[in-house]
């Protein structure tokens, strides 16, 4: 039998558990270590839940990595590359590539009876991944992609149809500056919002083939090519091989240039990475709360139980012996006000993810409701983490046990 284990467990149940004095403060301190981890839990989870969330949007609207002619800088007014079907399929074979999908884009200004607004044409091809927008079209619906005959039909944002008093089956002119001037019509047959600002103010999406006629291009040239890569993989290692296949795959002089959705809007992606400095700040100043509640406690408990100790060292127990007594009920009352933790902590989320009863401004934000994504494996670091630092805290204070004379300590009031 593990004496030592055995005594804390007496001492820390409730029949001859710790006394008058120290009872309200070890209550305060374990209701310290619950409040603590709930708000480590909430704030790793509506960090990686909003990381996630805002990071899916962007990709949904850029791609994971666009393939373009070298030339192409960052602007929306592409130079025309040559593509086929082949080379397309070539990057979809790529291991961790889940879609390629050719794209055009061109800078437009949008009229609306003496309104007027610039946007950028979002041509589509005809195997376009329509699931990011479809699940955030609030009116209408997308336009479909008619084999022998370009499409009059687009989608526009919520921003935009606020901005320019525009509708669902609304016809709506679009020019183009160029050498010479053009314009198109479009019909409005659906209204899409995700929450950023940025692009939903700026993207409409077209068929693919007006850009094209626009641009004087051939039916193979486009803007470049789209790659969404599957969940869970190592996005570098995958970029690297799109990289060096682009090399590879240069064509006519012109070279093949794929960029990371993370460098196209590096402002985004650098302040989502920032995120990470705060989880970190709040986790160490929780620990830091938790550990000192646990010390203050112990020390208040060492006091409190003077006439054991000195009484068990009379009887030939050292003081590592002792001092294991109070860590072992030091780490039940943490493992206490962990469980309480875990139990409010996963509701809340649970319940903000599936009811989303807190909501948020959009136009700041980019949600409309905080996020949550929590995993097994961040629950259990947290605890073991927790506990792992609590424990440690403990131990310093712990060697005071060793200072207590047995004669003194037994006649301790």
């Amino acid at each position: 039998m593990n004496l030592e284990l055995f005594i804390s467990k007496r001492i820390g149940s409730k029949k001859s558990g710790v006394g008058n004095i120290s009872a309200p403060i070890v209550r305060i301190a374990i209701i310290g270590i619950v409040l603590g981890f709930v708000v480590m839990l909430l704030s790793v989870a509506i960090v990686r839940g909003y990381k996630k969330e805002v990071s899916s949007k962007m990709v949904g609207f850029a791609a994971d990595v666009q393939v373009t002619n070298f030339d192409n800088n960052l602007s929306y007014e592409t130079t025309g590359i040559q593509l086929s079907d082949s080379l397309k399929q070539s990057y979809n074979d790529i291991p961790g590539v889940k879609l390629a999908q050719f794209f055009s884009t061109k800078p437009g200004i949008l009229k609306i009876d003496n309104k007027i607004h610039g946007v950028v044409m979002h041509g589509t091809s005809k195997n376009f991944d329509r699931s990011f927008i479809s699940k955030h079209l609030e009116e209408g619906k997308f336009y479909k992609y008619l084999p022998n005959k370009k499409s009059n039909e687009c989608v526009i944002s919520k921003n935009i149809s606020k901005m320019l008093n525009v509708g669902v089956g609304d016809k709506v002119d679009f020019w183009f500056i160029q050498q010479p001037p053009r314009a198109r019509r479009f019909k409005v047959v659906g209204i899409y919002s995700t929450g950023l600002k940025e692009l939903d103010d700026i993207i409409v999406y077209c068929d693919i083939r007006h850009i094209q006629k626009l641009n004087s291009w051939r039916k193979d040239e486009y803007s470049g090519m789209e790659l969404f890569l599957d969940d869970g993989v190592d996005r570098d290692f995958v970029y690297e091989k799109i990289r060096q296949h682009s090399v590879l795959n240069s064509r006519k002089g012109r070279m093949l240039r794929a960029v990371r959705v993370e460098d196209r809007f590096s402002f985004i992606f650098d302040w989502l990475a920032m995120l990470d400095i705060n989880i970190w700040i709040i986790l160490v100043l929780m620990c830091l709360v938790a550990g000192f509640n646990m010390v203050s406690s112990l020390i208040i408990l060492i006091i409190e139980k003077t006439n054991m100790i000195g009484i068990l060292k009379s009887l030939g127990q050292s003081s590592v012996n002792v001092r294991k007594i109070f860590i072992y009920l030091s780490a039940k009352l943490v493992g206490k006000g962990l469980l309480w933790g875990n139990l409010i902590g996963i509701s809340l989320c649970i319940i903000q993810k599936y009811f989303k009863l807190i909501s948020l401004n959009p136009d700041s934000y980019y949600l409309d409701a905080v996020p949550i994504s929590l995993n097994i494996l961040d629950v259990l670091l947290l605890n073991i983490g927790t506990m792992f630092i609590t424990i440690l805290m403990l131990v310093i204070p712990s060697m005071i046990i060793s200072k207590i004379s047995p004669i003194k300590s037994i006649n301790f009031d």
